[in-house]
């Protein structure tokens, strides 16, 4: 059976984290939580603290002194779980959009695959629940597209919030520096897996879900939608550069944003 490492970012989850959810992805033995407080103005840390009480062994809980946004607090916890001995680590939303039992399928699932990368992808097939608003759901699709195309890479869906990666040095690389996208992390994320990490595209697989939810008091707004289409051009530019650099045999390639690409 896999080990797993799940990692999950908070910001002000004070009066929506769900314990007795949460504990649930510790069912199977020897699986792990991080949970990371990013600079959270509520009672967040108070909340974690009592909950990691609950199994002080399995559950580590980080505090991050100030805010840096999701991506940050992603990093930090799969930097921390990457310390560990689990063969796999991850990360979901702390609000739970994609719900226990799907998250715990997709560990389930872990067992039988060979690739270095699972992703999570909300596909509103027949028999399956996905309810996302109708706007979010459009410029996905758009935004999906061209995300596509900066990765050169057929994926459907990279912004769900549920994703496992093989704990191996490629993973452990792509860490090293700050995420410079606030929104768009995640398509950074596999872009430097797939350069810097030496992935490729057998290395990734998508799991459609068969539940997913939009949750009240999400903190991207249509604004942020925007301007992470911003953000993709100029990583996928980037891409574009390392990539060339890889074509012509560069070592040390290394992921380059244009310095205004900054997490606000």
């Amino acid at each position: 059976m896999k080990t797993v490492t799940t990692v999950i970012p908070c910001f002000n989850e004070a009066s929506r984290f769900k314990p007795d959810e949460f504990i649930k992805l510790l069912d199977r033995a020897e699986n792990q939580l991080v949970l990371v407080n990013d600079g959270s103005r509520d009672s967040t840390s108070a909340v974690l603290a009592e909950f990691a009480l609950r199994n002080p062994t399995r559950i580590k809980v980080i505090n991050l002194e100030r805010n840096g946004g999701k991506a940050e607090a992603v990093r930090a916890g799969l930097i921390e779980a990457l310390k560990g001995s689990s063969e796999w680590v991850g990360y979901v939303d702390a609000d739970l959009a994609t719900p226990i039992r799907e998250i715990n399928r997709m560990i389930g699932l872990l067992e039988g695959f060979d690739e270095d990368v699972i992703l999570g992808s909300r596909v509103k097939l027949l028999g399956t629940n996905i309810q996302r608003k109708v706007t979010r759901h459009y410029l996905g699709r758009v935004f999906a597209t061209f995300t596509s195309i900066a990765l050169n890479l057929p994926v459907y869906d990279t912004q769900c919030g549920a994703k496992f990666f093989r704990a191996n040095q490629g993973l452990t690389s792509a860490l090293d520096k700050r995420f410079l996208s606030k929104w768009v992390f995640d398509v950074e994320l596999i872009g430097r897996l797939l350069t810097i990490g030496g992935m490729s595209e057998s290395s990734f697989r998508e799991v459609p879900l068969a539940e997913w939810k939009d949750v009240g008091g999400s903190k991207l707004t249509i604004k942020a939608m925007f301007r992470a289409f911003i953000d993709l051009a100029r990583i996928g530019w980037s891409l574009k550069g390392a990539r060339h650099k890889m074509e012509l045999g560069g070592e040390g390639i290394e992921v380059s944003v244009p310095k205004d690409l900054t997490a606000e």
